[in-house]
């Protein structure tokens, strides 16, 4: 049985997480920097080490597969870095910005999510138990860390509607709302 092609579809996608990894622990220092809420500072920093920790199961991986992760770069993760970086250059309110900040870090999130979902299946079929094992680990790492941002975006999300003022919302509401009837008045007048 040749398992020639998916070996070297596992590797390759093994290198782009390399990569990945290696660019977020270059970019969480950053986004630690730009939060104003103690808690999402200090889950970036926490996600840092956590994400060095990924670096060298990753490392782990390659020694037990002969190979060095080197000669790859995420596009994919360059990308939402880009955009993260976009975020940080944007003149939000804090809690705002805070709020920017956890929708950048969920998607990457979402992104490592899915490929070490990925990985994880190509290591269980081709045989591969300690390295899926390995993988495992870290992909559970990063849903734990999904879960957490998602907690802490409850508790931004709002004080960030607040931010922008409740007076803001409230003029915004009444003329909102009559634009509408106007618009289904004079849209039954034509019809």
């Amino acid at each position: 049985m040749n398992n020639k092609g998916l070996r070297e579809l596992y590797l390759d996608e093994l290198k782009d997480l390399y990569s990945a990894e290696n660019q977020l622990v270059k970019a969480l220092p950053k986004m630690a920097k730009a939060a104003s809420s103690d808690e999402l500072r200090q889950g970036f920093e926490d996600h840092l080490e956590q994400t060095k920790g990924h670096v060298q199961r990753l490392e782990q991986v390659f020694e037990m597969l002969n190979e060095t992760g080197k000669g790859k770069k995420c596009a994919g993760m360059e990308g939402l870095i880009k955009e993260g970086s976009e975020v940080m250059g944007e003149d939000f309110e804090e809690a705002t910005m805070d709020a920017a900040l956890i929708g950048a870090a969920q998607r990457v999130e979402h992104y490592e999510i899915a490929a070490y979902g990925t990985v994880c299946e190509f290591a269980q079929i081709l045989g591969e138990s300690e390295q899926e094992s390995l993988l495992r680990e870290t992909l559970q790492e990063e849903k734990e860390t999904d879960e957490k941002l998602t907690e802490l975006a409850k508790e931004i999300n709002s004080q960030a509607n607040d931010e922008a003022g409740g007076e803001e919302e409230t003029q915004d509401r009444p003329r909102a709302t009559s634009s509408k009837s106007t618009t289904k008045k004079s849209t039954r007048r034509v019809a």
